[in-house]
């Protein structure tokens, strides 16, 4: 799906036993059924940067951001890009300041906001990527890095989780299971050949203008890592607590995941 706000719908509709969320989102719809379905983590996918880039002389740091700009993301409000833009005002504006730059984005998905970063003529000169889309935008000289997630979060962050409900769960454990099973195997077998990963990812985008040496390098690089113990989703929960994009504040990150996983020394 083409982000954050289209996988929630589907999770909430029942058109999707399962997503794939950042942790803004999964966060968010957590909030949103603590009384009802009770939609929870089954365990991370894989630590993450995002990456904002651009292609703007002016743009040196955010602060620096003009009317006239315009910054992809993946979804407003709710994704990783607009919490950490949210994050990087409330260090600089103050909390009642975080939404500081959201006039300034636009949602798209990963892939239409390279293609507009990299068009001199498109309205978007800057965009919060992620791999491998960041990658592909590096290759062009006139695209630079200005800021990345593990700045804001003090280290390196989940980047998606595996998402679903009680109801799912109780109803199928042993599909849950066999899921938990098919996502640890997974996370293997990235680990130990990432040439058969990087083909098995070609080929479920269809190719997507990449190749397999290029998807085989990205997933090598030291700060991608594939794991299912989650990693500082509780300081997106405290700063959407804080903001009030959020009502309930979980206690710990356990209360944001089922408890196949919590052994897991996650934060």
């Amino acid at each position: 799906m083409g982000g954050p706000a289209a996988e929630m719908d589907a999770i909430f509709k029942g058109t999707a036993d399962f997503i794939a969320a950042g942790p803004p989102a999964a966060i968010t719809v957590w909030d949103k059924t603590l009384g009802s379905s009770k939609i929870k983590g089954m365990a991370a996918i894989c630590t993450v940067p995002v990456y904002l880039n651009t292609r703007t002389e002016h743009l040196k740091t955010l602060n620096d951001i003009r009317v006239d700009d315009r910054i992809a993301v993946t979804a407003a409000k709710i994704s990783i890009p607009a919490i950490i833009m949210q994050m990087y005002a409330a260090e600089r504006y103050g909390i009642s300041d975080a939404p500081h730059f959201d006039a300034f984005v636009l949602t798209m998905s990963n892939a239409e906001g390279a293609l507009a970063l990299r068009s001199p003529a498109n309205a978007v000169n800057a965009h919060f990527s992620s791999p491998p889309y960041h990658q592909r935008e590096r290759r062009q000289v006139s695209v630079r890095t200005i800021l990345s997630s593990d700045e804001i979060m003090g280290g390196p962050a989940t980047f998606t989780m595996l998402v679903t409900s009680s109801a799912f769960r109780q109803r199928n454990p042993r599909i849950y299971a066999a899921v938990m099973a098919a996502l640890q195997e997974a996370i293997q077998m990235v680990s130990s050949d990432q040439r058969l990963a990087a083909k098995l990812l070609l080929d479920s985008m269809n190719g997507g203008g990449f190749t397999v040496s290029e998807l085989e390098q990205i997933l090598k690089d030291p700060a991608i890592r594939f794991t299912t113990t989650p990693e500082r989703v509780m300081k997106y929960a405290d700063f959407m607590h804080q903001t009030g994009s959020i009502r309930n504040q979980p206690a710990s990150w356990k209360d944001l995941f089922f408890p196949e996983i919590h052994d897991a020394s996650g934060s």
